[in-house]
C-alpha cells in the first residue's frame, strides 16, 4: 500500500476528524447545553435519552461536543463526564467505569473489595467535588438488554440516586432498545428529552443527505473542491451507504486517501469507484452505473428489542431495509409527498 507524506497525513487526519453538523446534531448539542445550565437551579434533574441505530453518529457527536466544550472552557476543567458501558456490563462495573473515567485512582481494583453501595458513594463524592455539569453514558443498551423486572428497576433506581445526590443530569445514549429504561417509573418522567439520530432517507428529506455530502466535500483537502452533488454521485453514495453516516464517511475517507496518494487535485468519481470495488468487489458498482441503473435500499425499521422473544439470541431484531429498487424512484416519491 502506498503511504502518505507527513503533510498529506496531517490533511487526511483533519478530514477523518471533521464533523459536519446536521440539524439534529445542533438540536442535541443545544439539549446538552440546556441540561448543564438548568442543573444550577436544583430540584429534580432533567435527564435525556439519545438513541440511534449503529453507525448513526452518536459517539462522534458526543466526542465533538466534548471537544468544543474543552475549547471554550478557559479553566480546562472537565465539565462533562463521558463514559461508556464496559465490556462486561453490570451495574457495579458501570459505576467502576465512571470512576475510572473520572481519573479516580484505584477504581479498577476496587471490585470485590468494596461493596456496591460504597462505589456509588465514592462516585457521588467525586461529582460533588468536581466541576462536572453533565454525565453522558454511551452504549447504554448493553446494560439494560435482557434485563427485566427487579434488575431493570435496580439500574433505574441507582442512576436516579446518583443524579439526585450529585445534582448532575444524566444523558443515556444507545441503540433504540436503550429506551427500555424509559418504561421504568423511576425514569419515565425524568427522561423529558428524547432524541433519535436517524439514518438518511431519500424518500424523506433527501436535501439533508445532499447538504451533508456538500459539507464533507467543502472540507476535503484538495486545491480544487470536488463536485459530489450531481445526481449520479448522490445516488451512488446513497446506494453505497444505505443512508448510514458511518459507512458513508468510511467510504469517503478511503477515497480521499486514495486521491492524496495519487497527488490528485481533487476527488473524482473514479476514486470513489476504485474504493467501492476494493471494499465490495462482489457488489455491482454504483459509481459505474447510470442514474437509471443505480439501485439501493433505505431503512424501513430500525433495529429493536423484542421482549416476547423465546430467547436472548432472538430478542434483538436487526435493522430492516426496503427491497432494492432504482433510487430515482425514492426521489420521485419524496417529491410527491411535498
Amino acid at each position: 500500500m502506498d503511504s502518505l507524506s507527513p503533510e498529506d497525513e496531517a490533511k487526511y487526519q483533519a478530514f477523518v476528524d471533521i464533523f459536519v453538523e446536521q440539524p439534529i446534531a445542533t438540536m442535541v448539542m443545544a439539549d446538552f447545553d440546556r441540561l448543564r445550565y438548568n442543573r444550577q437551579f436544583g430540584g429534580d434533574q432533567q435527564c435525556m435519552l439519545l438513541t440511534g441505530d449503529t453507525g448513526s453518529g452518536k459517539s462522534f457527536l458526543i466526542k465533538e461536543y466534548c471537544r468544543r466544550l474543552a475549547q471554550t472552557n478557559p479553566m480546562k476543567q472537565a465539565l462533562v463526564l463521558s463514559s461508556r458501558i464496559p465490556s462486561k456490563p453490570t451495574l457495579e462495573s458501570t459505576i467502576i467505569e465512571l470512576l475510572k473515567d473520572f481519573g479516580h485512582f484505584g477504581a479498577t481494583y476496587r471490585k470485590g473489595k468494596s461493596k456496591d453501595q460504597s462505589l456509588t458513594v465514592s462516585l457521588i463524592k467525586c461529582l460533588k467535588a468536581s466541576c462536572v455539569e453533565l454525565i453522558i453514558i454511551n452504549e447504554f443498551q448493553e446494560l439494560v438488554e435482557f434485563k427485566t423486572g427487579r434488575a431493570l428497576n435496580e439500574i433505574a433506581t441507582r442512576l436516579k440516586h446518583i443524579s439526585e445526590e450529585a445534582t448532575v443530569p444524566i444523558v443515556l445514549v444507545g441503540m433504540p432498545w436503550a429506551a427500555k429504561i424509559a418504561n421504568e417509573p423511576q425514569w419515565a418522567s425524568r427522561l423529558l428529552i428524547r432524541r433519535e439520530l436517524p439514518y438518511f432517507k431519500l424518500s424523506e428529506e433527501p436535501e439533508h443527505f445532499i447538504r451533508f455530502i456538500k459539507g464533507l466535500a467543502a472540507r476535503m483537502p484538495f486545491t480544487e473542491l470536488p463536485k459530489l452533488d450531481n445526481k449520479q454521485t448522490i445516488l451512488a453514495l446513497f446506494s453505497a451507504s444505505n443512508g448510514q453516516t458511518r459507512r458513508l464517511k468510511q467510504l469517503l475517507n478511503e477515497a480521499v486517501k486514495l486521491a492524496l496518494v495519487q497527488n490528485a487535485v481533487t476527488l473524482t468519481n473514479e476514486h470513489l469507484a476504485d474504493v467501492f470495488r476494493m471494499i465490495f468487489p462482489a457488489i455491482p458498482n454504483p459509481f459505474l452505473a447510470s442514474i437509471e441503473q443505480i439501485e439501493g435500499q433505505e431503512v424501513s425499521l430500525p433495529s429493536h428489542y423484542d421482549s416476547g422473544a423465546d430467547n436472548e439470541f432472538e430478542a434483538i431484531i436487526p435493522t430492516q431495509y426496503t427491497d432494492r429498487l432504482p433510487l430515482s424512484q425514492l426521489l420521485r416519491k419524496s417529491r410527491k409527498t411535498k
